[in-house]
C-alpha cells in the first residue's frame, strides 16, 4: 500500500477514534446503550468538520479492512470504538448551573411539539445542548433550516424530569411542552402560506413559459365565424392535374 494512502487511513482512523471513544458528545452525537452509532450518523458528523468532508462509507471501509481495525467493533450499519472512555449518567437531584438549554427540531414538527413535548424515539433521548450552535448542528442533519426551541430545563428538573449526561449533552426521554419556548407556531404559518400565495401555480407557470394561445383564423383562414361544412373537402389543383393526366392517356 503506498505510504501517502496509508497516512490518509491512519488519520481517519484517529479522529474517528476519538469521535466514538472520548467525546462524542463534542460532536452532538450520542452512542447507543451499547455504544454504537450508525455508519451515515459518523459520516454525517465527519463532513461537519473541515478537512473531512470527502469521506465516505467506503474510506470507513477501508479503515476496517486496515490494521486499524483493531479500534473498532462494527456490525452490519453500526460502529463503536473498543476503547470507550465516555458514559451516560443519571443526572444527581443537585440543581442546574446552567437554566436554559436548546434544542433543534424539524420545521413539519414544530406545531406538535409545542403542543405535545418532545418525546424521543425507541431506545433514543432527545437531545439538549448548552449551546445554540450545537443545538442547530444536531437539527440540521434532520432538517436544513430546523426550527431552535429554549427549553426551561431547572422548571423541567423540578417537576421531576428524566435525564442523563454525556459530558456537556442533556439526555431526556420526554419533555413536557410547558417546558418550551420558541417562536410562535403562527407566524411560521402566516409565512409558508404568504409563500404559496406568491408563488404563481403550476398552470399559471406553464402558460408563462413557452407556451402560447391558439389562433384558429390562422390555422384555418376564413373558418372563423363560419360553420364547418361536413363530408369530403373540395378538390385542390393536385386532384385537377391527375384528373387531365389521366384523361391524356
Amino acid at each position: 500500500m503506498p505510504k501517502n494512502i496509508k497516512l490518509k487511513i491512519q488519520a481517519l482512523a484517529k479522529i474517528m477514534a476519538y469521535i466514538l471513544g472520548h467525546r462524542p458528545d463534542e460532536f452532538g452525537l450520542v452512542p447507543d446503550s451499547q455504544g454504537f452509532v450508525m455508519i451515515k450518523e459518523l459520516v454525517q458528523v465527519l463532513h461537519e468538520e473541515e478537512g473531512w468532508r470527502h469521506v465516505r462509507n467506503s474510506h470507513i471501509n477501508e479503515v476496517l479492512l486496515s490494521p486499524e481495525r483493531r479500534l473498532f467493533d462494527w456490525e452490519e450499519n453500526r460502529i463503536r470504538a473498543v476503547d470507550r472512555k465516555w458514559f451516560i449518567a443519571p443526572l444527581p437531584s443537585a440543581p442546574l448551573e446552567t437554566k436554559i438549554y436548546h434544542t433543534a427540531i424539524r420545521r413539519k414538527a414544530h406545531r406538535h411539539v409545542m403542543e405535545h413535548g418532545l418525546q424521543a424515539a425507541k431506545d433514543k433521548f432527545v437531545i439538549l445542548s448548552p449551546e445554540q450552535d450545537m443545538a442547530l448542528r444536531i437539527g440540521k442533519r434532520r432538517d436544513p433550516k430546523p426550527v431552535l426551541l429554549q427549553v426551561m430545563v431547572h422548571k423541567a428538573f423540578e417537576r421531576g424530569m428524566d435525564s442523563w449526561a454525556l459530558g456537556s449533552l442533556l439526555l431526556s426521554r420526554h419533555i413536557g411542552p410547558q417546558f418550551l419556548m420558541g417562536p410562535p407556531v403562527e407566524e411560521d404559518d402566516q409565512r409558508s402560506k404568504r409563500r404559496s400565495e406568491e408563488r404563481p401555480s403550476q398552470f399559471h407557470q406553464a402558460m408563462e413559459a413557452g407556451t402560447f394561445l391558439l389562433d384558429m383564423e390562422k390555422i384555418y383562414p376564413g373558418a372563423k365565424g363560419k360553420k364547418r361544412i361536413k363530408g369530403r373537402k373540395p378538390k385542390g389543383w393536385k386532384e385537377e392535374v391527375r384528373r387531365m393526366r389521366r384523361r391524356g392517356k
